[in-house]
């Protein structure tokens, strides 16, 4: 189990040794962001490492060799006996359960006694290395389709500089003296646990939750009881931008356009809804637009911040500083970005087919059926 160094032995800076916590975490293993010149406890690369603390409990990485925080636990194979990689998968079936057995009601803890008590099947060295090997390369192929979407997201911010400049100091000289509630209609949403008066009925509607930087994400998506006034109140329309009101400040202003997947569905008070009102604007360019980084720049530097959580209010999103290209480039870029669209869905169905494949053969493989 992990130790924290006193935090004075922390450096930024390369000096010492690797120290990581949970939240450095990567796709398969740590990303090295902090050293101490104190470390207190190790991990191996050959270890695995485990999120024990927190929101990500259950959580693994393959190991580094680095000191380890709190919130981590290395568990060290026997490599006569247990073969790492192995182990790795293994550990990879347990991730829920961990975190649905962990303990605390404000923080969620899984206990060294938890991960002792694991029972895993342990065939020959050989038989384990042989289902390593083939959930290896189930997983290689679900990273290339995860890399091959991040690259269709990066091959369109730069079609977006390419089009329109630099965001921030607007150095194609476009208009800039309109603001965002000029040309948008903005409203915020639906308050959960208000007393509604007269009769109500369940509608899908959309949390902060649901928001994510240019994309929704629905398979959470929740219901709340409406009446029809409050319905056709919140209802959200094709094309509709969504923007989450706070959260992390790095990821302040999350927003999506609306694709209408999901019928009535209405939006909480979290959520503000811009609708565009103005022929000079384009949904599609305006949700890039929010979403670069004139948008977090404004957003930060007029959010409040507490406690480590970032909002903005109706009045500062309304004041949001606009530019505004020729309509026509606006809907050429538009265009491009629904043809790319269709692609991403298309990858995205078949990221989650490889999901499903890999889980199964997990499954398979600790069960005694791969």
């Amino acid at each position: 189990m992990g130790q924290a160094p006193p935090s004075q032995d922390c450096n930024t800076d390369g000096v010492g040794t690797p120290f990581v916590k949970a939240g450095e975490f990567g796709t398969s293993r740590p990303v090295i962001r902090e050293w101490t010149t104190r470390p207190l406890k190790f991990a191996k690369r050959s270890d695995v490492l485990l999120c024990v603390v927190g929101a990500t409990c259950g959580k693994i990485n393959r190991g580094e060799d680095c000191a380890i925080g709190r919130s981590v636990a290395a568990i060290r194979p026997d490599p006569d006996r247990l073969d790492n990689e192995y182990l790795y998968y293994f550990l990879g079936t347990w991730t829920e359960r961990l975190r649905k057995r962990s303990q605390g009601a404000a923080q969620t803890v899984i206990t060294r006694e938890m991960v002792e008590d694991l029972e895993m099947p342990l065939p020959p060295l050989a038989e384990q290395r042989r289902i390593a090997a083939i959930l290896d390369k189930a997983d290689a192929l679900r990273t290339k389709r995860r890399e091959t979407i991040a690259k269709l997201d990066q091959l369109l911010q730069s079609l977006f500089s390419d089009l329109f400049g630099d965001p921030v100091t607007n150095d194609r000289a476009w208009r800039d003296d309109v603001k965002l509630g000029d040309v948008a209609d903005i409203a915020s949403g639906i308050t959960k646990g208000r007393r509604a008066s007269g009769s109500v009925r369940s509608v899908p509607y959309l949390a902060v939750a649901n928001v994510q930087d240019r994309h929704l994400r629905l398979d959470s998506i929740k219901s709340i009881e409406a009446t029809e006034a409050e319905i056709d109140r919140y209802r959200l329309l094709v094309n509709d931008l969504v923007l989450t009101e706070g959260g992390d400040p790095d990821k302040l202003g999350r927003g999506a356009l609306w694709d209408g997947s999901v019928p009535d569905c209405i939006h909480q008070n979290h959520v503000f809804r811009v609708r565009v009102t103005s022929k000079d604007v384009d949904p599609i360019f305006l949700n890039w637009l929010v979403g670069s980084s004139r948008g977090k720049r404004y957003f930060l530097s007029v959010a409040k911040q507490t406690t480590g959580i970032a909002s903005i209010n109706m009045s500062q999103l309304k004041s949001f500083p606009l530019l505004i290209p020729p309509i026509d480039l606006q809907a050429r870029f538009s265009a491009m970005v629904s043809a790319f669209e269709k692609w991403r869905f298309q990858f995205g169905e078949s990221a989650k087919a490889l999901d499903h494949l890999f889980e199964s053969l997990q499954q398979r493989a600790f069960t005694g059926k791969l």
